[in-house]
């Protein structure tokens, strides 16, 4: 399965001169949402992932994303798996279980995102799963940005947060170049960067540079 070809397909592998979250400059940006609002495409990859983590003998009956990118990335994996799905939410900043979801003690879980970065929500949804009792199984993405490693892709960078003793799994790497705004090559070719949205601080859906 081409995961770059289907981006590109959905419109969801922006080109051009980008703001990320993070603050850095990228002349591309995965917006995943553009992936998600496919049923079936979403169908297609969630299976594929399920596939990949059944295959490394993975256990959980439990997953839980991020909201809000998350969400649909990890309701579909759970589809596939056949396990519960529920999600995590910022409450004055911090992440939380609301709506009556709850983690057994001891229950495996797996953290699922749409797109993985640096692994900041994923992480910080892992250690409220363990707060609760939960044990984090594995980390799953339906892409990979590139600065984590994971299970048979690339290896890590001194950014990833994730935790380096549990598993991640995503169907792609996309290593693009991130450049720190003074040393941006874009910036004299294109000017000011655009940011199509990812964080609660824009209206546009949540996807890159987590």
């Amino acid at each position: 399965m081409n995961i770059e070809a289907i981006y590109e397909e959905a419109g969801a592998l922006l080109k051009g001169h980008f703001l990320l979250s993070s603050g850095n400059h990228s002349g591309f940006y995965l917006q995943s949402a553009k992936v998600l609002e496919n049923p079936k495409t979403c169908e297609k990859l969630s299976k594929a992932l399920a596939d990949m983590i059944r295959a490394a003998n993975i256990e959980a009956s439990l997953v839980c994303a991020p909201a809000l990118g998350g969400v649909i990335a990890g309701y579909e994996l759970a589809r596939a798996l056949g396990a519960r799905s529920i999600f995590a939410e910022r409450e004055n900043g911090v992440m939380t279980l609301r709506r009556g979801f709850a983690v057994a003690k001891g229950q495996r879980v797996i953290v699922c995102e749409d797109i993985i970065t640096t692994g900041g929500s994923a992480m910080e949804t892992a250690d409220l799963i363990e707060a609760h009792g939960g044990v984090v199984a594995a980390f799953a993405a339906l892409a990979n940005r590139g600065f984590c490693r994971r299970e048979g892709g690339i290896n890590a960078d001194a950014s990833c947060k994730l935790d380096a003793n549990v598993p991640l799994f995503a169907l792609a790497d996309f290593a693009f170049p991130v450049y720190a705004p003074d040393r941006c090559p874009l910036c004299a070719a294109h000017g000011k960067p655009i940011k199509p949205g990812s964080r609660p601080t824009s209206s546009a859906p949540q996807s890159e540079d987590r």
